[in-house]
């Protein structure tokens, strides 16, 4: 079970886009994500008409690790700390350590 999860809103902690919140996009298998419009980068793209696709510079994300971020509590509009805890029936769930506010409520 991972603290970062696809579709969290996070911000970073550190580098050139320290403070910026975002959207986790996709968790990557190296303990990177890719967050939505943070450490975008051009990538140089040649043209391939066989797939339509067509060349020039695009701008996409590229990954960062995930000690960078953190997951934003939704009270109190800051970054938090998330640990795990069982819940009275049996759950495993994400909480945020200040306060105690469970994160995985369905």
């Amino acid at each position: 079970m991972n603290k970062i999860r696809k579709g969290d809103q996070v911000v970073v902690l550190t580098g050139k886009d320290r403070g910026k919140r975002g959207t986790v996009l996709r968790v990557l298998a190296n303990d990177r994500v890719l967050v939505e419009n943070v450490n975008v980068v051009k990538r140089h793209t040649r043209p391939n008409p066989g797939r339509g696709v067509t060349g020039g510079i695009i701008d996409k994300e590229a990954s960062i690790h995930v000690s960078n971020v953190a997951l934003l509590n939704p009270t109190t509009g800051k970054p938090g700390r998330v640990g795990f805890k069982m819940l009275a029936d049996g759950k495993k769930v994400r909480y945020f350590r200040q306060g105690g506010e469970v994160v995985d409520v369905k």
